[in-house]
């Protein structure tokens, strides 16, 4: 009995949503966010998550979405590296497919984006990207 109101619950919103032709209502209301249709991958254009620094992300929860700007002065091995910033350095965890492409010196400014990783004794960002800051 209660897999068939469960059902009848998916179904009722499922028709709810769906015009008879299948577009959502929503979307074809105007509903939802779209960017500029005549540039290719638009979205949103505007403020956004700031950059912190290194002694700011050493705060945060594990888990923790953050931008940091900074350089990445040494590699440590494997996919280790080391970042630095005015207020101090973190290791970062930079996959090779995060790179995009670029190469990156010391000298680079760039901006790292990821997730705080905390362990019992230590700090660490595992990264998603790498931007260079020009």
């Amino acid at each position: 009995m209660g897999k068939k109101i469960l059902l009848s619950v998916l179904l009722a919103l499922l028709f709810a949503v769906v015009s008879p032709n299948g577009v959502s209502m929503a979307a074809s209301q105007g509903g939802g966010f779209h960017g500029d249709p005549s540039v290719a991958g638009s979205g949103f254009s505007g403020p956004g998550i700031a950059p912190i620094t290194v002694q700011q992300a050493m705060t945060l929860r594990d888990d923790s979405y953050a931008i940091l700007r900074g350089n990445i002065t040494q590699h440590l091995g494997k996919d280790k590296y080391l970042f630095k910033d005015t207020t101090g350095y973190i290791h970062a965890e930079i996959d090779q497919d995060k790179w995009g492409g670029q190469t990156v010196t010391p000298q680079d400014t760039v901006e790292i984006y990821g997730e705080i990783d905390k362990d019992w004794n230590s700090v660490e960002i595992d990264v998603d990207r790498v931007v260079v800051v020009k």
